[in-house]
């Protein structure tokens, strides 16, 4: 059986020079403030892959981080990393994983156009959102840096995908830093001091916010295309107080489905 050229390949002199050896590099993502470059490669016979090179420290640890994470959580809609291969030129690693085609939502003319969808297509996009997290939770992990940047969608094929949960960690754990890593529109009130306790209700408050942000037809939050009821479970999950959340993704979910099923 020939080898693959991604999938069994351990090591590389260099990451860019042998991808374009083995196949096209039909795009490339350089300036990235993860400190990782990333490239689209198609394989000659037609499969396109994304494969996510480490270029700093930070970016290696990053890296790191995210191998471990998909080794403990699978699911259909996290864009899985396969294999790692060993860079030579500068001792780091890069992860190989299958392209996804799609469009982030952090763009504001894909947040816009998704946000002109038909509620029921947004609707099951947070459905799929919703399960994976379920994974997550089972599998011990909470979500860090969630944000509609992770959110890839196929507006051809109505599919949603998550990639880049880089910076998911087993939980719970105490930050030792000022704050992690998010965006702000996302983050909750404990994401933001040192010493908080992180954990599963942290990552409801997360899931809250992408429901807010998604079922909304403008970034002022003012035009809310759910449900009364829906809206209730958001805002419960979004209170300041840890204790006053949903206990966890599971909890959540069913509230949100029990709304959701009252439409």
């Amino acid at each position: 059986m020939t080898p693959h050229p991604l999938l069994d390949v351990d090591e590389v002199p260099a990451v860019e020079p042998y991808l374009r050896s083995v196949g096209e590099v039909f795009r490339a993502f350089r300036e990235q403030d993860s400190g990782n470059v990333s490239y689209g490669v198609q394989l000659p016979g037609g499969d396109r892959w994304f494969v996510k090179e480490a270029v700093t420290d930070r970016a290696q640890e990053s890296l790191d981080r995210a191998w471990a994470f998909h080794r403990a959580v699978r699911h259909p809609v996290i864009v899985p990393q396969l294999h790692r291969i060993t860079v030579r030129a500068g001792g780091r690693t890069a992860a190989v994983m299958p392209w996804r085609q799609g469009e982030l939502l952090y763009g504001l003319a894909a947040r816009a156009r998704f946000r002109a969808l038909p509620v029921p297509r947004v609707l099951r996009a947070l459905d799929r959102i919703l399960d994976a997290h379920l994974a997550v939770e089972s599998a011990g992990r909470v979500a860090v840096d969630l944000y509609d940047g992770a959110f890839l969608y196929d507006f051809d094929a109505d599919a949603l995908h998550l990639i880049d949960l880089d910076e998911y960690r087993p939980g719970p754990f105490v930050l030792t830093t000022d704050r992690l890593p998010g965006s702000r529109r996302f983050m909750a009130p404990e994401e933001w001091r040192r010493g908080a306790v992180i954990d599963i209700r942290t990552t409801v408050y997360v899931l809250c916010r992408a429901a807010r942000l998604l079922l909304d037809a403008g970034n002022e939050e003012r035009a809310w295309r759910g449900t009364a009821a829906q809206l209730a479970v958001v805002q419960r999950g979004t209170r300041a107080d840890p204790g006053e959340r949903f206990a966890g993704v599971r909890e959540l979910t069913a509230a949100w489905w029990a709304a959701t099923s009252g439409r």
